[in-house]
């Protein structure tokens, strides 16, 4: 007699959804703009998109949408 291997499950992985941030930017010659981040995985993911979009910036405030 062989014994009954049970099936093995497909793991459940959760996948978050990403979320979207707004960016106050104010760049080096004073100009500002509010630009809308979207599918980053958490601040500092969205903080590095704009930064590589942007360059370098005088100040950068995030914050996530809700």
């Amino acid at each position: 007699m062989s014994a009954v291997q049970p099936k093995k499950r497909a793991a459940k992985v959760a996948i978050g959804r990403r979320k979207n941030y707004l960016a106050a930017v104010r760049y080096l010659d004073g100009r500002r703009e509010i630009i809308e981040v979207r599918n980053a995985d958490d601040l500092a993911d969205a903080r590095i998109m704009v930064q590589e979009e942007l360059g370098p910036v005088r100040c950068l405030l995030l914050s996530e949408l809700g």
